[in-house]
């Protein structure tokens, strides 16, 4: 592990404030000078190390790219074998049977036969001869087959491998800037930072990198301006007067997993119910609770801090949210911990490329899909006679924890397959809250690199599809958003299909409406909940979106008497989302309310001219004004 610390008097000796003038890191002497060294020796005549190009980003990519491709389509010549492989046997089954026929032919030609008749067992002797010379041949070109798809397959795999080394840099290299971050920021608030990185030499894919480099400055300076205290308190709390900011990066069950952790105060949960409170985002009684896992994922909404005064340096809790979306984009996940004086720890799951993913291909609704396998929790047989009911609710017992059953064919509107198995294929996944889900499926098939492509613009606007890919033999498969999926599910635990037994739950368009029925689109899992819930306590039914798009795709596919959407959300926002509504002439009539923490007047300008009937804000939401709002819309439940 790599350490430095930085006090807030601590400044660069002579020669390191020299190297600064010259615009070098001096936190990374020692990498700057080796590229030095290595330019150097590159521009010596003779010099025997090895020439550096300068290559585009852009092409290494693309190149990047089409290795996987290669990779993914080297397989198919393994099929193909196996497809002759079926051949080979057939020919051996033909060759019995020719023989078969040549034995009972001559024991069934009588002596006195043979002059009347012409023999039979020579023509049989000819074709049992070709049909061995085909199974020789067949067996011959085979082998041969197999040893080409072996080379073939090794050579694509080196490739590979190669490329990707060379798309890799190490974690350092994404990071080398945040130690002089650490110091300038620890020097500015009269803080001592011991920055310490773990796992500097861990491979890390360019692109994933570049992108991360914005997301770990803003998790740094929230861990110092947020998280570590001054000298002076550590000392009172019995802390030594350096905080520990710790960076590390490893290779984990086939993702990259980053952690920043920091030994400061850690979030204060109690200030964290009340600016919920304060905010209007709950009540009281819905603060007192609410999970640690439930509070902390207030700290990803836009603009929304524990802090009273407005900070330069982390931006008072603005980009998180940002974090959070971009770790999404590269189809991550994030975890966050927290203990009362003890620290935060962010922690960052993602893929080890974006060129080439790792799949569970599984049959939903009769067609493939893939989970990426970096989202999934468990994959379980279950006996069926193991499936037991909580409130007319299916679940199992998974290591002492019970985890809800549904139908994974539900969640995407497919038809369900019958299965005669008795076991059944459960995936298990879970949400940020560690809530975990069972979605059940018809067949598990394997596990399976496939090159990443992005989704046919004609099926763009499905909800729940992140990417597609192409198995070997030419078949497309649709890679799943699990994050989707489980809001999806998170909607259907709130209706009545999950108090139905498993075999006999209905997709949710079977449900006839009862009451005024009213659909909100929120990203937020916390928010969202919040609106349901006060939408349900007025009286009304409540249907819930997880984004733009699948808020597009439900009220198209529904009745609906009024929708409440927010403006800030992935896929589709909330203001293209009020535009399509009006644009659709079967939908122009239908009243919309926007929810947003945008509470600047050319926001609200912006909102209603798109459309809205209302624009309320998050800051001043209640129950009031959205009762009187949908109450002038609608009318009462």
């Amino acid at each position: 592990p790599q350490s430095q610390v930085f006090t807030p008097g601590s400044m660069p000796t002579p020669w390191q404030q020299g190297d600064l003038d010259n615009g070098l890191d001096w936190s990374t002497d020692d990498l700057d000078w080796q590229t030095e060294e290595a330019d150097l020796i590159d521009a010596a005549p003779g010099a025997t190390s090895e020439r550096m190009v300068r290559l585009e980003a852009g092409h290494l990519s693309q190149l990047m790219g089409l290795a996987g491709e290669v990779l993914v389509e080297s397989g198919g010549l393994e099929l193909f074998s196996n497809s002759l492989q079926t051949l080979k046997r057939q020919q051996a089954d033909l060759t019995r049977q020719i023989e078969r026929l040549m034995d009972e032919a001559g024991s069934s030609q009588a002596p006195s036969d043979q002059s009347a008749q012409p023999p039979i067992t020579p023509k049989l002797t000819q074709l049992r001869q070709q049909a061995r010379a085909c199974q020789q041949l067949t067996a011959q070109r085979l082998g041969e087959l197999d040893e080409y798809s072996r080379r073939t397959s090794g050579l694509a795999e080196r490739l590979y491998q190669t490329v990707m080394t060379s798309q890799m840099q190490p974690f350092e290299a994404s990071v080398q800037g945040l130690a002089r971050l650490v110091r300038d920021l620890a020097r500015q608030l009269g803080k001592s930072v011991q920055l310490q990185i773990q796992g500097s030499g861990t491979p890390v894919d360019r692109d994933i990198g570049q992108r991360l480099e914005g997301v770990l400055v803003q998790l740094v300076r929230n861990a110092i301006d947020h998280g570590i205290e001054p000298p002076e308190v550590r000392r009172q709390l019995g802390k030594p007067e350096t905080g520990q900011l710790t960076l590390s990066a490893q290779h984990r069950a086939g993702c990259l997993v980053i952690t920043v952790a920091d030994d400061g105060q850690g979030v204060d949960l109690g200030m964290l119910r009340q600016q919920v409170v304060q905010r209007g985002l709950v009540t009281e009684g819905v603060a007192q609770q609410l999970s640690q896992a439930e509070l902390l994922d207030f700290l990803f909404l836009p603009g929304f801090s524990t802090l009273s005064t407005l900070s330069a340096v982390s931006g008072r809790g603005v980009g998180l949210d940002v974090v959070q979306e971009t770790v999404r984009q590269l189809g991550g996940a994030l975890q966050t911990q927290t203990q009362p004086r003890a620290g935060t720890k962010f922690e960052l799951q993602l893929p080890l490329t974006l060129s080439v993913s790792r799949l569970l291909l599984v049959d939903i609704g009769q067609e493939v899909y893939g989970f990426p396998l970096n989202r999934i929790e468990r994959v379980v047989k279950l006996p069926r006679q193991a499936v037991a009911q909580a409130q007319g609710r299916p679940y199992f017992d998974l290591d002492g924890q019970a985890v809800g059953l549904v139908m994974a064919h539900h969640i995407l509107k497919l038809p369900g397959a019958a299965t005669e198995t008795e076991d059944l294929a459960i995936v298990v996944v879970c949400d940020r809250n560690h809530t975990h889900y069972g979605l059940v499926v018809e067949r598990l098939r394997e596990e399976r690199d496939l090159a990443v492509r992005p989704l046919p613009e004609a099926i763009q606007s499905l909800p729940h599809l992140s990417a597609a890919a192409l198995l070997p033999n030419g078949d497309p498969v649709l890679i799943l958003d699990v994050q989707d999926m489980v809001g999806s599910i998170s909607q259907l635990g709130h209706s009545s299909q999950i108090g139905t037994p498993l075999e006999q739950q209905q997709p949710l368009a079977a449900l006839p409406p009862e009451r005024q029925r009213v659909l909100v689109v929120e990203d937020s899992i916390t928010v969202r909940e919040v609106e349901r819930k006060s939408l349900e306590n007025l009286g009304y039914q409540v249907d819930v979106a997880v984004n733009g798009m699948d808020g597009w795709n439900a009220v198209r596919a529904k009745d609906y008497d009024l929708v409440v959407t927010d403006i800030d959300m992935p896929r589709m926002d909330g203001i293209e989302l009020v535009r399509q509504i009006r644009a659709n002439p079967n939908l122009t009539t239908l009243p919309v309310v926007i929810v947003s923490y945008k509470d600047r007047p050319e926001d609200k300008l912006r909102g209603l001219e798109a459309g809205a009937n209302y624009y309320l804000t998050k800051s001043s939401f209640d129950n009031d004004a959205l009762q009187e709002a949908v109450a002038e819309l609608i009318g009462d439940p």
